[in-house]
């Protein structure tokens, strides 16, 4: 573990003389001036932590004989300040970043803890996962350790080789050092550790240019990244032409892919420093963010409640303004107000996008080729449209890819729809009799294959790239990861027998993530 992360901060108090006092004098006593004691600050008093003081809490709760509704208000601010202050990412902060982080989600205690719970809650961070990249594979443990498997052309498997791994195999040069979440683009890897401190490596680049292809220069292990050491990163997303992170503080960077303002700044393809998103989201805390192809979704957490913004190549409608228009800067996405619906979850795929929302119900917009977006058709939607067919479904969770689509629901049931193309739908029609495994799937369907492995599935993550074919990995609540879909470069973590290039039912990977 990183040493930045050590321990709580130490509340520093100083001394402060009340100048209205009177001094205590006794015949054999010297006197003293009396003391008043604040916290948080040298030139004005903070908020005093009644929540490490136990006793001070049980006597303003018993016996200051307050209001009902004015004591259910003190409860709740300090259960929501206790809580934030057992968050890992608000541990090491200090006293200003904790204020700003506050005042940033609109003064309360109670919004700050949404913010830290919903980041938590949309992409599984600190928590066990696994993310299905273009021919290669990572997993991260519940502990933060990390594995890696598939085609290694670029060194990103980070062994220090270029050779491929067809087993799950430890990047032993992370030993010491816990990461939360992980990302994998083509031939590229990053890392974020509890420290906040991102790792990169494949090829040297942030993106790939629009003709031709960047990161001439390699990398085969870990390396950190020198122009984000001032940032403390809780998550990372790669996209095709540009690479995104997300502050703390709910602030997000972007590299590369600055030609023509693609992403509102204007700077040069192979740029290595990190660009804050400016315009909309200036003044407003994200969540989560979501990379496709040539767009970016950003969810974010206000008091007024929870929105998307997207900036981008519109191409096809993904942005969801109604429009197929790029977008040089964050846009709010104004379609969830006029579906009244609350967005918990983004995610985007190559050229399609999807939201869950906080009552269960799922939208998808952008290219429907192959029926990716679950309508009945392979018609484009422009703006969110709710996905009728799972009107009957809770669902918690949505992953995306090129042209496919993936939801869990509350009760542990997973549907896909999209593209069948290497069997990466986990819909083995062949073997039931009824044709085509590899067939399209133009409406929702339940993953029945997944039902064989008896156990409730808390994460999907499938390959989002239009250069590779796609596997797709579920993750069990108790820590058992299965694959399915292409696995010719060792991708998948199992062996393919007989000249087999991909794997039709779920099949366990010998790795154990809890």
């Amino acid at each position: 573990m990183d040493a930045t992360t050590s321990g709580t901060p130490t509340i520093q108090y100083h001394n402060i003389p009340d100048q209205s006092g009177t001094a205590i004098a006794a015949a054999s006593v010297p006197t003293f001036p009396r003391q008043v004691r604040h916290c948080f600050g040298d030139s004005s008093p903070g908020e005093f932590p009644l929540a490490a003081n136990p006793s001070i809490v049980l006597h303003v709760l018993t016996a200051c004989n307050l209001d009902p509704r004015d004591l259910a208000k003190l409860e709740a601010k300090l259960a929501a300040l206790d809580i934030c202050q057992k968050r890992a990412i608000f541990k090491p902060m200090t006293d200003e970043e904790c204020q700003n982080l506050k005042r940033k989600c609109g003064g309360s205690w109670k919004l700050a803890l949404r913010f830290l719970l919903a980041g938590e809650a949309c992409c599984r961070r600190e928590k066990s996962q696994a993310i299905a990249g273009p021919a290669h594979s990572i997993a991260v443990t519940s502990t933060g350790v990390v594995y890696s498997f598939g085609s290694n052309t670029s060194g990103q498997l980070g062994h220090g080789t270029m050779e491929e791994e067809w087993r799950p195999q430890q990047i032993r040069s992370l030993q010491g050092i816990r990461i939360i979440q992980a990302a994998a683009g083509a031939g590229r890897t990053m890392l974020v550790s509890d420290a906040g401190r991102v790792y990169a490596f494949g090829k040297d680049s942030f993106g790939e240019a629009e003709f031709g292809v960047q990161g001439t220069k390699l990398v085969a292990t870990p390396q950190l990244i020198e122009s984000l050491r001032d940032i403390f990163v809780v998550q990372t997303a790669i996209g095709n032409f540009f690479t995104a992170v997300l502050s703390r503080e709910g602030r997000v960077y972007t590299f590369s892919w600055g030609k023509d303002r693609k992403l509102g700044h204007q700077t040069e393809p192979n740029d290595v420093e990190p660009q804050p998103l400016l315009g909309a989201l200036e003044d407003v805390p994200i969540v989560q963010i979501a990379a496709g192809y040539c767009y970016l979704l950003c969810l974010a957490c206000q008091p007024s409640g929870m929105s998307v913004y997207s900036v981008g190549c519109g191409l096809g409608g993904k942005l969801g303004h109604g429009s197929r228009m790029d977008e040089k800067h964050p846009r709010l996405i104004e379609q969830f107000r006029l579906l009244n619906l609350q967005p918990m979850v983004v995610a985007t795929g190559a050229w399609h996008a999807a939201v869950v929302a906080r009552d269960g119900r799922v939208c998808t917009w952008g290219w429907g080729r192959y029926g990716c977006l679950g309508h009945g058709n392979e018609e484009c939607e422009s703006v969110p449209k709710v996905v009728e067919a799972l009107s009957k479904v809770k669902a918690v969770h949505v992953a995306t890819g090129d042209y496919t689509t993936f939801v869990l629901s509350e009760d542990g049931d997973v549907y896909s729809f999209g593209c069948g193309e290497s069997a990466s739908l986990g819909h083995n029609t062949a073997a039931e009799g009824q044709g085509n495994r590899h067939a399209n799937v133009l409406s929702p369907e339940v993953v029945k294959s997944l039902k064989q492995v008896k156990e409730k599935v808390v994460q999907i993550s499938l390959t989002n790239s239009i250069h590779w074919n796609a596997h797709t990995f579920a993750l069990t609540e108790s820590g058992k990861l299965y694959a399915f879909g292409a696995g010719d470069k060792g991708q998948l973590g199992v062996e393919l027998m007989n000249n087999q290039t991909e794997r039709v039912n779920p099949e366990r990977v010998d790795i154990d993530l809890e």
